[in-house]
């Protein structure tokens, strides 16, 4: 815990870090925006004027005052992001599962269209030099790479994160400051009037919020990245971060407006313009650094996502590797491989940064306004006043309503694609939660205490071959009085099951991130023993460790005795075998469902056959792992009516 504070604690390291781990997207995003604001358009003073307020008052109302001020206090025992925020709130009300669901699908969409527009953005600064550059191969082979190092671990590369986005803004700054002095009459643009101005007179209106709303869409990672920087790191650090955005964003500006009355070129781009000529190729080189940090913030960022999903049953279990001993560290094959294979459909399709544009920032949209919804529930939570509930909500509902209906105004020009991502991605979650829940309602529990007699004498009937020593069952009851049915009719029917000690494991995924707690209960002393795991929503599910070690300590305060009762071995102290029994529930052809509960159920089954087995899932050790297939009875047709007959005394002989 004290490193934990060590490392929330406002530093110089603390901000360097920050700078290197919160702000690729957001602080890649000058390579596009602006480029996207004029598009075809002519430059005009009321498209430069109105373009820099509406990206002025939106970094300042949604980055600063929504993220950076309000959203930052929702902390989860130092963890954020949207699934941390969820697991704040979720006993509020069952609903919010949806709004986590739709922002959490919507935000791994946005990590399949982050690192190819900013790579491609960056790498096609080289037609400057080159007007015919061939630049998908080289953005393809970018994107690979960056994907095949995940298996390794980013720490070497994450130390130099840092410095390098330190020398990407303060570069930005620099670049934007030196066009803001030959003409500081721009900071008019400040003023909102700029902003009204524009958005109610000009007829591409949405096409140009659209195109504002991709200075923010970085924001959600202050958020997400919350548990490896700290609040205090994230707000100083952030005041260097937007003065640099604005600085180049102004200098942009002053460019635009030496050049009014003209259009863009294919080749132009207004970020690129505003560097001496001397300076390209280092800035293009830096730029291309800086969108790789993006694109790797990313991808991390969505390795992090997934494992909390999966650790509060919002998706399939996975494979989760820890590539390095860093405090987050985490790497995941089967998203590395689906990010992956997204990002390169997308570069294939669009091909373009400025054809990507309106792909992208339609799914970051939903997160923002599922933020705003979970966020207003945390206020609620800790008795903020309603007034300011509804003003909060008021406020941020307006303004990204209003930046969703421009960003549908894009959904032919390439949103239709990551609405199409979200959908499926959360299609994947809505049918694994919404599969648990069915399963869940039809599990039948018993009185456990109704068992205590024969399970004392089956593990003392000699008559019966002994099946294991020590016999561990995964257990879903939440009290200790009760038991799966479908457990006793594992040990006492399907075959009898002889053990000298039998073992219930339970497992509760807890609202705080880090916890690690236990308790143990002897139901039945030297025959029945119980064990309660809580685990925080980021801890690994290593049950065949955290079982091992339990016992270990209960072995060492002689609250158990694990030594072998066969004669032979009892007698040189040999530790009797261990045997976890795994019960997979299948769906019989029998059951009758709805159409809707028939559909996610065998959407679940598909899912099922592409996630780790329970016994992986859970850590265990396939050796010493039994697993049994038994029916989940949900419902059965019991209309059919039999007719016995009557034999005849012809047949009878």
């Amino acid at each position: 815990m004290s490193n934990l504070k060590n490392l929330h604690k406002l530093s110089a390291a603390g901000l360097l870090i920050s700078l290197g781990i919160i702000y690729g997207d957001i602080g890649t995003s000058p390579l596009y925006v602006f480029k996207a604001i004029v598009a075809d358009r002519i430059i005009t003073s009321d498209l430069i004027l109105g373009g820099l307020s509406c990206i002025f008052w939106t970094l300042s109302l949604q980055t600063t005052i929504k993220y950076v001020i309000i959203t930052l206090r929702a902390d989860n025992k130092g963890e954020g992001g949207i699934l941390s925020l969820f697991s704040l709130v979720k006993k509020k009300g069952k609903w919010l599962v949806i709004p986590a669901m739709i922002g959490g699908s919507a935000l791994l969409a946005d990590g399949m269209i982050t690192p190819p527009i900013t790579v491609s953005a960056a790498i096609e600064g080289l037609r400057i030099f080159y007007a015919d550059i061939p630049t998908v191969p080289i953005v393809l082979v970018i994107i690979s790479l960056l994907f095949l190092i995940q298996q390794f671990g980013t720490f070497i590369v994450g130390k130099a994160f840092g410095p390098i986005m330190f020398v990407w803004f303060t570069m930005m700054a620099v670049l934007g400051g030196f066009y803001l002095i030959q003409f500081p009459e721009i900071l008019k643009a400040i003023s909102p009037y700029y902003a009204y101005a524009l958005l109610s007179s000009n007829p591409n209106a949405l096409f140009i919020l659209g195109a504002v709303f991709l200075c923010t869409t970085g924001a959600e990672a202050l958020y997400s990245d919350l548990g490896h920087c700290g609040r205090s790191n994230i707000r100083i650090s952030w005041i260097y971060v937007k003065t640099c955005l604005l600085l180049n964003y102004f200098g942009q500006g002053v460019w635009l407006w030496q050049h009014q009355g003209s259009r863009l070129t294919p080749g132009d781009n207004p970020f690129f313009s505003i560097m001496p000529e001397w300076f390209l190729i280092a800035g293009i080189s830096i730029a291309t650094a800086a969108a790789i940090i993006a694109s790797q913030a990313m991808i991390s960022g969505s390795f992090t996502l997934i494992s909390e999903a999966v650790r509060l049953n919002l998706w399939p279990k996975v494979k989760i590797n820890y590539p390095s001993n860093q405090k987050g560290q985490l790497y995941v094959p089967s998203i590395n491989i689906l990010l992956w294979v997204g990002c390169i459909v997308v570069v294939l399709i669009f091909r373009e940064s400025q054809n990507m544009e309106g792909a992208y920032g339609l799914a970051i949209n939903l997160t923002f306004l599922m933020t705003t919804i979970l966020v207003a529930v945390f206020l609620k939570r800790r008795k903020f006043p309603n007034y300011i509930i509804i003003i909060f909500v008021t406020i941020y509902g307006l303004i990204e309503i209003g930046f969703l209906v421009a960003n549908m105004a894009k959904f032919l020009h390439g949103g239709w694609f990551t609405l199409l991502l979200a959908s499926f991605l959360l299609s994947i979650m809505w049918a694994w939660y919404s599969a648990r829940k069915i399963k869940n309602r039809f599990v039948k529990f018993v009185e456990v205490d109704s068992y205590y007699p024969i399970l004392k004498e089956l593990s003392e009937d000699e008559s019966v071959p002994k099946y294991a020593s020590q016999l561990v069952y995964l257990t879903s009851s939440n009290f200790n009085s009760e038991i799966e049915s479908k457990i006793m009719y594992s040990i006492l029917q399907k075959q009898p099951k002889r053990a000298d000690v039998y073992w219930l494991v339970h497992v509760d995924v807890t609202d705080e991130p880090f916890t690690r707690d236990y308790k143990v209960e002897f139901l039945v002393p030297n025959k029945l023993i119980r064990i309660d795991f809580k685990l925080g929503f980021r801890v690994e599910q290593q049950i065949n460790v955290l079982f091992r070690k339990v016992v270990e300590e209960l072995v060492r305060n002689n609250e158990v005795d694990i030594t072998s009762k066969y004669t032979s071995l009892n007698k040189y102290k040999i530790i009797g075998d261990f045997r976890f029994v795994v019960l997979e529930k299948v769906l019989s052809r029998s059951n009758v469902l709805s159409f809707i509960d028939k559909f996610i159920m065998d959407y679940y089954f598909i899912l099922k056959k592409f996630s780790l087995s329970e016994e992986r899932g859970f850590g265990l050790d396939i050796s010493f792992v039994t697993i049994e297939r038994v029916p989940l009875i949900i419902s059965t047709q019991d209309n059919s009516e039999l007719t016995r007959l009557e034999l005849d005394h012809g047949e009878a002989s």
